[in-house]
């Protein structure tokens, strides 16, 4: 066991354990307002929830990294059967919430299928690219999976949410353009996407759908958002603005937000980062977007050393999966993109985005692990 643990990536490690404490620690803040009094609940209900979900997640990151990623290929395609089942059942027995029907109400826990998919896309991406890596200039071989990830793209499209189907896409995009073909043959795949993506959309004009429903249109309109205060495109980014400029350089302390008194009415999951700024100032928001540049690079750093390309694909997909959700995130609530209702990784309370956040960082620790138990000869730690 100490062997295996000698060989994680011990600054990613560190920092994922930082946040880990840190998001618990900003959700009690800015959901207990909202605990209250929307929900009428106890103050520590959100916190509580999250410290839950987070725990499970540490407990099955640990499982993971002991877990050979060998084992993964036939693990996957027994959970690909299971994503694809669990999204198709949604339409029958998930609850609306948010205008999309993604979510299964257990209890008091609500589960998202959509979440886990990701993670399960990237390990049967990763496990059947790394199979059949001698194999990619054939184009069955190549595009074969890839059906298998627009099935799922198309089911958590119609739920709808586009925000999920987004990632989902650029996981598959990156992963693509990862994979180690001939430029050529490569361009000639690109093509074949580009046409069969354009086919699709017709297809579905054709039938007398909307491509997007009309709230989801709304969301394009971002620009300038305090111009439209009182409507509900621009409500939200504006008093997120309002949250961000209150906070100054050093922030009006923790626990004091006035944002987060029902004027945010997401402040604690898709814009916990203007409460963060808010109380500890945007000294503050700068380190923790320094911390997620440090994050990605150290599992950018995974994919790179890795000379196994399964494992390789793996840690190119935890990066991509990450990256577009800060990204994302932070683009709506900045006002230079539509929001698209995508959850900033440990700040954002969710409870299946936490767990399934821990079981793709273990994923990238546990390709760590491999590198280390196989370094290439000369190669030199970082």
């Amino acid at each position: 066991m100490k062997k295996t643990l000698s060989k994680l990536d011990k600054p990613l490690l560190l920092i994922m354990l930082i946040f880990f404490v840190f998001g618990l620690i900003m959700i009690f803040s800015a959901s207990s307002i909202v605990s209250v009094v929307g929900y009428n609940q106890q103050p520590y209900a959100f916190f509580i929830k999250q410290a839950l979900f987070l725990t499970v997640g540490l407990l099955a990151f640990f499982i993971i990294v002991f877990i050979p990623t060998e084992t993964y290929r036939p693990l996957s395609k027994f959970l690909i059967l299971i994503a694809i089942a669990s999204l198709v059942g949604l339409f029958v027995y998930g609850e609306i919430t948010n205008n999309a029907k993604s979510w299964y109400h257990i209890g008091g826990f609500t589960l998202q299928p959509s979440e886990f998919a990701k993670t399960i896309l990237i390990m049967y991406l990763g496990s059947y690219y790394g199979k059949h890596r001698k194999e990619l200039n054939n184009q069955w071989v190549l595009l074969k999976p890839m059906f298998v990830a627009f099935i799922i793209f198309a089911l958590v499209f119609l739920q709808p949410d586009l925000g999920t189907g987004i990632i989902i896409a650029l996981i598959c995009i990156s992963i693509f353009f990862a994979l180690p073909m001939d430029k050529a043959f490569k361009r000639k795949i690109s093509l074949i996407f580009l046409i069969i993506g354009l086919a699709g959309l017709v297809t579905y004009s054709f039938w007398g759908k909307d491509l997007l429903t009309s709230r989801q249109l709304k969301r394009f309109e971002y620009k300038e958002p305090c111009k439209r205060y009182t409507d509900s495109t621009g409500y939200q980014v504006c008093n997120g603005y309002i949250a961000i400029n209150s906070g100054g350089l050093f922030g009006v302390g923790l626990g004091n937000s006035t944002q987060k008194y029902l004027y945010l009415p997401e402040a604690h999951t898709d814009f916990i980062f203007p409460i963060v700024i808010e109380e500890l100032g945007v000294i503050t928001g700068i380190i923790v977007i320094l911390a997620y540049i440090f994050i990605l690079y150290r599992i950018l750093r995974i994919a790179r050393r890795s000379n196994n390309l399964g494992n390789s694909i793996m840690a190119y997909g935890v990066c991509t999966y990450l990256f577009a959700h800060i990204a994302i995130n932070l683009i709506g609530i900045l006002g230079l993109g539509p929001m698209t209702g995508v959850p900033l990784p440990f700040l954002s309370y969710g409870g299946s985005f936490a767990l399934n956040l821990m079981i793709a960082f273990g994923i990238a620790q546990r390709v760590e692990v491999e590198n280390n138990m196989h370094k290439r000869p000369g190669r030199k730690k970082a």
